[in-house]
């Protein structure tokens, strides 16, 4: 049986993008985009909450996302989920589920002298890098 691992966010990013390289050289750049979902309770009140996505990015769109995106700006994503495990500053074992980035595309009104490219999509080659 096929199965699809697809993942599709549209929010503000929470933060300004990380970019770093790998000890390869490859880039790689990490941010964190909020989906709000609104709804009304039983007794008519507004309610809201609020979901944070980790996003990793990599090669030519890690570089241009750290280069154009900055907090608050709207984006859409396109990717899968990935769940990975780490150790953290004191030895500890974390896990964490991220979204790898496919596809990037900027939304909203462009910056002042902002040249950003409105999608950005990996070139054929680099998708097995991912």
């Amino acid at each position: 049986m096929a199965s699809v691992n697809k993942a599709i966010i549209v929010g503000n990013l929470g933060r300004d993008p990380e970019l770093r390289k790998t000890d390869s050289g490859q880039s790689v750049c990490n941010f964190s985009v909020a989906t709000n979902e609104r709804w009304l309770d039983k007794d008519k009140n507004k309610q809201e909450r609020t979901e944070w996505h980790r996003i990793v990015t990599w090669a030519k769109i890690a570089e241009n996302c750290a280069k154009y995106l900055k907090k608050g700006r709207p984006v859409y994503i396109e990717g899968r989920l990935q769940t990975r495990e780490f150790e953290d500053k004191k030895g500890n074992k974390r896990t964490t589920t991220e979204v790898v980035a496919q596809v990037v595309q900027f939304l909203g009104s462009r910056q002042d002298g902002d040249e950003a490219p409105s999608e950005l999509k990996p070139a054929a080659d680099e998708y097995e890098k991912f």
